[in-house]
């Protein structure tokens, strides 16, 4: 009977750590279909998001912490390998395919994750904060954008070498990068110490507030069930790889390391969540078609509803988190 609670209560855990941000997907999703959210208003929204509410979001979890007290190498180093090597894994996998056009793609899909925003939105519902995503992200999300543009520009169907100009504006776009600056921003405000007068600490919280559900409702009135079966084989085989592969082999890794509650639930989110809507846009800008990697974003999207809650159901019941 105990056991029986235990698993109902984990299974609890896990639903309101995942079902709220799918609902607000499907909101986005409805708002789209009655016309009162558009492609290109959609597609504003998800830029200002990341432009603005994600990165004050993000500075204010670590600009009101001890950064001494939140810094933590092993961490940062491990979120950098199991991304380099995740990238390794996608790149051997991509071979396979005969069809040397969708290698690029593949590859990024299958290891690009949604780290910002939904790695927020799940570690929030659960711990009522950005916990550890932010050094998650510090690992992950510059080498996230450098291997992108690696990969998209090496197997471009019409192969241009990697010139001077591409990898100044891949430098460029991760100095610039929105996110990153606010991650700098706040570890920086931590570091010296500086005050958070409350104007100002009300204000920078009510524009971090917006971030995730205005991201998520954005995200889902992007969705298009048609392109989601566009290329299924190669799509299919980089979705299971996105939620479900490189969790089964880094997970136990990271457990074995002795990482544990809002490291491993920023972990989880790093190795399996969504396939990023960024990478449908990068791939299209680089040349190439981009139905394989709206086609996993789709899938991933849509499955990761039910992956994410089954990796969390499994850490909560082994009482990792």
């Amino acid at each position: 009977m105990e056991r029986t609670v235990n698993h109902m209560e984990n299974l609890i855990f896990s639903l309101n750590a995942t079902v709220p941000i799918f609902l607000l997907m499907l909101l986005g999703l409805f708002f789209r279909k009655i016309g009162w959210i558009d492609e290109v208003f959609a597609s504003k929204m998800n830029k200002f998001v990341f432009l603005v509410p994600l990165p004050v979001l993000l500075f204010e979890d670590l600009a009101t912490v001890d950064f001494s007290a939140v810094w933590d190498l092993k961490f940062v180093l491990f979120c950098f390998c199991a991304t380099f090597l995740s990238i390794g894994i996608a790149a051997a996998v991509s071979l396979f395919w005969k069809d040397r056009s969708v290698q690029g793609e593949f590859i990024q899909a299958a290891y690009r994750s949604s780290a910002a925003l939904l790695g927020i939105a799940f570690i929030q519902n659960i711990y009522g904060d950005a916990g550890m995503a932010p050094l998650m992200i510090i690992g992950s999300v510059p080498l996230y954008n450098i291997m992108a543009v690696v990969v998209l520009s090496f197997f471009k169907p019409e192969r241009k070498k990697l010139d001077r100009e591409v990898w100044i504006s891949t430098l460029k776009g991760i100095v610039t990068n929105p996110i990153i600056l606010g991650i700098v921003a706040g570890l920086l405000w931590s570091a010296l110490r500086l005050p958070m007068p409350s104007i100002l600490e009300k204000t920078v919280s009510d524009i971090g507030a917006t971030a995730t559900p205005l991201g998520l409702m954005a995200m889902g009135a992007s969705f298009d069930i048609k392109k989601a079966f566009g290329k299924a084989k190669p799509a299919v085989t980089a979705a299971v790889m996105k939620l479900v592969g490189f969790a089964a082999l880094f997970l136990p890794v990271a457990v074995w390391l002795g990482f544990r509650e809002e490291q491993l639930a920023a972990i989880l989110i790093m190795l399996g969540s969504a396939t990023t809507v960024s990478c449908y846009v990068m791939a299209r800008n680089m040349g190439h078609e981009g139905v394989l990697t709206s086609s996993t974003v789709m899938l991933t999207t849509l499955f990761s509803a039910f992956t994410v809650t089954g990796w969390l159901y499994i850490l909560r019941s082994l009482a990792l988190i």
